[in-house]
């Protein structure tokens, strides 16, 4: 058996290894297309698609991939990586036809009406999107180079999918300024489809976008029950697929999901990578708020930050849109922003109904002054048995209810860590279910912590 031979069993063992340790759609993602280009006693060199392969590889499944060397050799080997020589050089823009170039040139629907402030340094990254935000920048760099086509992005509205999706058009424009860049939503490419009916030009416009270079789509759940221009769409994206040029969409929810859609479409949406973006965690809505502050110079105080966002958690376009409402009565009326006028604003915002947030530090007065623990032993080191017992409760009670993550809350009681938190809370939770008398005082400070009668 030859030298090759003998690699590709080896790395098919490793990825046997590997299909058994990760989620289905993570090993079709990051390792079917990898191949072992030349293996010695000391090292495995892997062919991967592009860099950006290599550094989602090194950062994520570095370990994995030892795990599996070491399981079949017993034995550990040095990991190289090699790009394919086209996918080295991001900025190398692929070869046109003179026909195709004089038309970039010429281009009259290459897109100028991106928001400019959509960028990639603009879109705060938090553990929620950085999947999304990688995919996307990859894209950008090395549009059509990448296994990522086409790329679907999916997540609830006012999550940052529009961002990105501009983010990306906004970096290929300035890299690749003689590319052809369509940008446009669904319900504009349906609008445009109806007026060429309405004209006698359906051939023109099933022509229109197919020299495209990067076409961009936002909400294509707005094709749902729409059947000719479905078709119209199809096409489209098989003419460009097949030439190899790089397809961007969003969408509202997973192609699974999608109702009134042709299965032969949602097979093309299938076919690339999607990616998902969540609603962001606390700290990260704060930071996106405390960004757009700064942006339109606008002093706010973070507990303002904080309180938006522990009213608004899962969409981000609503939480800015308070900063912006913010923005406008302070500038109008010549006044700062403070708690009160915050407070008017979400009223009107999200309802008269919202919730008043609850400050860690209204938890602490209440459960002090009625263990009588002073508050000042509260933050301190002391372990008397009443101190420790008065703090666990307040961590309880901020966890339950507040929205600020278990390492804010042990920062805020005497800088203390995540997992004092946790243990604090499962000491509350215990004694209440074995001491129906503490559970009784827990009760009745819950109710006087909520306002509740």
């Amino acid at each position: 058996m030859d030298e090759k031979i003998n690699i590709e069993e080896f790395w098919l063992k490793c990825l046997a290894y590997i299909k058994d340790r990760i989620q289905e759609t993570a090993y079709q993602t990051w390792f079917y297309d990898i191949k072992a280009a030349n293996m010695t006693k000391d090292e495995l060199t892997l062919l991967v698609p592009s860099k950006f392969h290599y550094d989602w590889l090194e950062s994520k499944y570095h370990n994995l991939i030892d795990e599996a060397i070491k399981s079949i050799l017993s034995y550990p080997l040095v990991v190289n990586y090699t790009v394919p020589v086209s996918s080295k050089t991001s900025t190398e823009i692929p070869s046109f036809d003179k026909k195709i170039n004089s038309r970039i040139i010429q281009n009259k629907y290459h897109n100028n009406n991106f928001n400019k402030r959509y960028t990639f340094e603009t879109f705060i990254e938090g553990k929620d999107n950085q999947f999304a935000k990688a995919a996307c920048s990859s894209v950008a760099d090395s549009p059509g180079n990448t296994p990522f086509n086409p790329l679907l992005i999916y997540s609830e509205t006012g999550l940052g999918k529009t961002h990105l999706l501009q983010a990306v058009g906004n970096l290929l424009l300035k890299r690749f300024p003689k590319f052809q860049i369509t940008y446009l939503t669904s319900e504009r490419f349906m609008l445009e489809f109806i007026s060429s009916i309405q004209k006698n030009k359906s051939t023109d416009f099933a022509n229109k976008y197919r020299t495209s270079d990067i076409l961009l789509i936002d909400d294509v759940q707005f094709f749902e029950s729409k059947e000719q221009t479905q078709e119209q769409f199809f096409h489209l994206f098989n003419a460009l697929y097949e030439r190899g040029k790089q397809i961007v969409l969003t969408v509202d929810r997973h192609p699974n999901e999608l109702q009134g859609i042709r299965d032969r479409l949602i097979s093309r949406f299938q076919s690339g990578l999607i990616v998902d973006i969540q609603p962001p965690d606390f700290e990260t809505r704060v930071a996106i708020l405390m960004n757009d502050a700064e942006a339109n110079n606008l002093l706010i105080n973070y507990k303002i930050t904080e309180f938006i966002a522990s009213t608004i958690k899962n969409d981000i376009r609503k939480m800015k849109g308070v900063l912006v409402r913010l923005l406008a009565i302070s500038s109008l009326k010549q006044i700062d922003v403070d708690m009160d006028l915050a407070k008017e604003v979400l009223r009107d915002m999200v309802g008269k109904n919202v919730i008043e947030t609850i400050s860690i530090d209204k938890i602490i007065g209440i459960v002090s002054g009625s263990l009588g623990v002073p508050e000042r032993y509260i933050k301190g080191k002391s372990r008397r048995k009443d101190i420790a017992l008065a703090r666990q409760i307040i961590m309880y009670f901020t966890r339950e209810l507040t929205s600020l993550p278990l390492s804010t809350i042990g920062a805020k009681i005497g800088k203390r860590d995540h997992s004092t938190v946790v243990h604090a809370c499962k000491n509350v939770e215990n004694k209440m279910d074995n001491d129906l008398v503490f559970k009784k005082q827990i009760d009745e400070l819950m109710n006087k912590i909520s306002n509740k009668p």
